[in-house]
């Protein structure tokens, strides 16, 4: 075969020229871009792993952002509880100085007013924002967390960053937490009011004269006679004359009943041992301390931890007409209410009692109006008599109870799907937990002022066959939202009827038929009430009327179980509003709440609990540093947890980084160029170039005869 020159041109040159051209112009597309590929059809596989790196750094980056935007936060939240915490060490200082006792009342009024100063401070502190975001409000960061009353606006939401796939970290701590958390470690502390004195050593029993100037405070080993008094020399150690009545609540919300008598030998110490026993105490264990403080108030102390529900109420008598019955040993507390609760007046026969020789000690005084209404009377002559059949309190158009409805079993407020049984005391349940028995046949005692100005006296009457409300010689079964329509079981009934009943009755609005009523008006009675007023549970847990369209409601409302006085039967299965003892110390924290009672006492110049004048519920100096050390040490507690957040963002920001630098490396190694080793390839190819073009140079210069 003849071998031609565009056979050459073709299969030799061509070839060859056109390979090498596409590898020069490849290299040198490497070189100048600093890529091995521009597109994925120069290598697939380097075209996947890049994807691939490019996204893991995309969301390395998203991660660094959103890190580094949390730990900017967690770092201010940082530095304003830094303040908090100096500020709070500021205020205790001046409360250990108002409690000094060398104060005059106007170096009193002058640190009470520097507090004051430091509450706004903390107000300040806590509406901290950042680029127009609270750092207090939990995920509600548009909404100022604390307004100037002190109430909480924002939520209890959790602020995350993320960190990875499935990983993240909170970087806020919300007002809830910090102004409302609780602490589990913290033990109950409750206090009565009325101071109390070794009244042997005030006045003398034989003649009736007094020197009421002497400073005599209680003490435990003061006896009976010492406390109660007597009407002569003579000690009778053998007659029980001397009795008290308590109600309390435990640490796990089971309510009791107890009377205590005793005898002019017994001492106070063995009252303070038998209410002791009242609670649960034994000889081989103590569920609660039972003391006196340095002016005769009788403190109790919850040996267990995170309970919120030790509560505290006594009442003391003592007959010294020895002519006819014990008026003083009574069934029926209201029985009390035609003694003296004047010591002074016993003495000098002054008593305006009904019942001249009878003496009743109070121990708690609060300010609080008996639940007293027409055909229910109750105890109004002596304060510290009265328990839980109190007014609500009123401010303008809103009733207030004073105590929290606090589930048994976890410590938490009640809500409105909160059922009564999951509260109230003396509840038995099934193995599986369930309710089995004890409200049925209780009735609570709904009384007051409607807000028209209208008396009511309610009965609410709690049944495992269905409860229901009486009023008016109506009866009205309290329906329940099931798809038969029927009245709920004691054991279903939640705190939303309940308070579903009070609105309706409160603001005069009822059922239209009798005696029992459909659903249908049942519901449409619910729907008007709630266009009149609102019932519903506070923040705290209590119950609260608010009548709308008024500044100033003409409503009273007392709420109590209907054998409150009964001492012969069983305890209260609920309270709601108490002339009860004082909190000193509770796992529940109340930062401006608690802030405002500590100034109090300053303002009041009160070094104890004194409800002879001023604020009757006014916890003294001494107990607002017991406060103060609370909260400083909740503070404390908050602000480590801030601190580990902020570590942890930090840590895991510096650790993304490092990630990202290893994956940008990784990227590089796989994509980047060989500046190097691309030259060498473009060295080698552009000689391989020039040899192939002076081969073919030499080849064209060959005459015709060459190729025969």
């Amino acid at each position: 075969m003849r071998i031609t020159s565009g056979m050459y041109d073709k299969n030799i040159y061509e070839t060859n020229n056109s390979k090498l051209s596409n590898k020069l112009f490849d290299v040198n597309k490497q070189i100048a871009s600093g890529f091995k590929i521009q597109y994925a059809k120069g290598d697939v596989r380097i075209f996947a792993e890049t994807m691939m790196l490019d996204n893991e750094l995309f969301g390395l980056e998203q991660i660094i952002n959103s890190t580094q935007s949390g730990h900017k936060i967690s770092n201010q939240t940082d530095v304003i509880l830094n303040e908090f915490t100096k500020t709070m060490t500021r205020m205790r200082t001046l409360l250990v100085n108002a409690a000094n006792g060398t104060h005059s009342d106007a170096s009193l009024d002058a640190i009470a007013n520097e507090l004051r100063v430091i509450e706004e401070h903390f107000k300040n502190l806590s509406n901290t924002s950042i680029n127009g975001q609270y750092l207090f409000s939990g995920t509600a960061v548009d909404i100022k967390p604390i307004s100037s009353d002190g109430k909480y606006h924002g939520n209890n939401g959790s602020l995350k960053s993320f960190l990875g796939s499935g990983s993240q970290q909170q970087y806020n701590i919300s007002g809830d937490q910090l102004f409302f958390g609780e602490e589990v470690l913290t033990k109950r502390k409750i206090t009565t009011n009325v101071e109390q004195s070794n009244v042997s050593k005030k006045y003398d029993f034989a003649t009736g004269t007094d020197n009421e100037t002497i400073s005599s405070p209680l003490a435990s080993k003061d006896t009976i006679r010492d406390f109660m008094g007597d009407t002569d020399d003579n000690i009778d150690s053998i007659t029980n004359k001397h009795h008290f009545y308590l109600r309390g609540t435990t640490s796990n919300g089971t309510s009791f009943k107890s009377k205590i008598s005793m005898k002019d030998t017994d001492t106070v110490d063995e009252l303070l041992s038998r209410i002791g026993q009242a609670y649960g105490n034994t000889a081989n264990l103590k569920v609660v301390n039972v003391s006196l403080n340095s002016s005769g108030q009788i403190v109790v102390e919850d040996k267990i931890k995170g309970s919120s529900k030790l509560d505290f109420h006594m009442v003391g008598a003592v007959d010294f007409d020895t002519t006819g019955a014990d008026a003083a040993n009574i069934t029926d507390i209201d029985d009390l209410d035609s003694g003296e609760a004047s010591f002074k007046n016993i003495m000098n026969t002054l008593s305006t009692g009904g019942i001249p020789g009878l003496y009743v000690k109070e121990f708690i005084k609060s300010g609080f109006t008996s639940a007293s209404t027409g055909s229910n009377p109750a105890a109004t002559n002596i304060e510290g008599l009265l328990h839980d059949r109190t007014q609500f309190s009123k401010d303008g158009s809103r009733l207030s109870s004073n105590v929290s409805q606090i589930l048994k079993d976890t410590n938490a407020f009640a809500s409105d799907s909160t059922k009564l049984h999951e509260v109230f005391s003396g509840i038995t349940y099934n193995t599986d937990g369930t309710y089995a028995s004890g409200l049925d046949g209780k009735v609570l005692k709904l009384t007051g002022v409607d807000i028209n100005g209208s008396n009511y006296d309610v009965d609410i009457n709690l049944s495992d066959a269905g409860s229901t409300f009486s009023v008016g010689g109506n009866t009205y079964d309290i329906f329940n939202v099931a798809s038969v329509r029927t009245g709920t079981p004691a054991g279903d009934l939640t705190y939303k009827q309940l308070m579903d009943v009070v609105n309706m009755v409160v603001t005069n609005t009822l059922p239209t038929a009798s005696p029992a009523g459909t659903a249908a008006q049942y519901d449409a009675a619910v729907k008007d009430a709630n266009a009149k007023g609102g019932t519903f549970l506070s923040s705290d847990g209590k119950i609260n009327f608010k009548e709308l369209g008024s500044t100033s409601t003409e409503a009273k409302l007392s709420l109590y179980d209907s054998n409150s006085d009964d001492f012969s039967g069983a305890a209260s299965v609920g309270s709601f509003n108490s002339n009860n003892a004082l909190t000193i110390r509770d796992p529940k924290t109340d930062f401006f709440k608690q802030l405002n009672k500590m100034i109090t006492a300053v303002e009041d110049h009160k070094v104890y609990p004194d409800a002879s004048d001023g604020s009757p519920r006014n916890a003294g100096i001494e107990n607002a540093l017991t406060m103060i050390d609370d909260l400083q040490n909740h503070i404390s507690r908050s602000h480590a947890m801030v601190g580990s957040q902020s570590n942890a963002l930090k840590s895991s920001l510096g650790r993304t980084k490092l990630i990202k630098i290893s994956t940008q490396t990784l990227r590089s190694q796989v994509l980047d160029t060989d500046a190097a080793e691309a030259a060498l390839t473009l060295k080698k190819l552009t000689i391989n170039y020039e040899a192939m073009l002076l081969t073919v140079g030499k080849v064209s210069k060959l005459s015709l005869v060459n190729y025969l």
